[in-house]
């Protein structure tokens, strides 16, 4: 048996819950789009609980914030919140060391133990100079996430995380250059 709410369009169910707080027109676009959005956390973490748990808060944010829509596509909005989400999360669970420990491994095995640290830290210092969409960018591609992966991941076009790479990695060189050792 089909209620009133299934059968109305997203903008009036909307205007339903803003005007009289009406739960039952909240609860009916939670199930017209939790699936979009739980596919779309899945593929940003791979654990089924993290999709889960990150599916909730978009819902819990878009409740909250729902008198900040400003119309268009409901769809694509909810997917920005969890893009959003999944991002902080993701930036949450990743120990701070991480990103130069990929760039310890470039540096020359003849550099002695503590240069190299050294080195490992300073990396690790400018990638934090970064726009958090290079770094993130940078990040996945370090931890070997092909360009497409790293779309997917992050929401961002391939076009995007190509560029946001390529720029990361020139502005790391920058401030890098003369700091490492060079090849004997």
């Amino acid at each position: 048996m089909q209620t009133r709410a299934q059968s109305l369009p997203d903008a009036e169910l909307i205007r339903g819950f803003l005007e009289t707080g009406d739960k039952d027109c909240f609860a009916e676009l939670f199930m017209r789009h939790r699936k979009n959005i739980y596919f779309s956390c899945r593929r940003f973490f791979s654990e089924q609980r993290a999709a889960e748990d990150d599916t909730q808060e978009t819902f819990l944010r878009a409740y909250r914030n729902l008198r900040s829509f400003q119309g268009g596509d409901l769809s694509s909005w909810l997917t920005r919140i969890a893009r959003n989400i999944c991002i902080d999360e993701y930036r949450k669970s990743r120990p701070e060391m991480d990103a130069g420990d990929e760039a310890l491994a470039n540096i020359p095995h003849s550099a002695p133990p503590l240069e190299a640290q050294v080195m490992a830290n300073r990396i690790r210092q400018e990638m934090k100079s970064l726009s958090p969409e290079q770094r993130l960018c940078l990040e996945l591609k370090i931890e070997g996430y092909s360009y497409e992966e790293t779309s997917t991941r992050t929401g961002f076009s391939v076009e995007a995380v190509k560029s946001y790479i390529q720029n990361g990695r020139r502005m790391l060189w920058r401030k890098m250059e003369g700091a490492l050792p060079q090849p004997r």
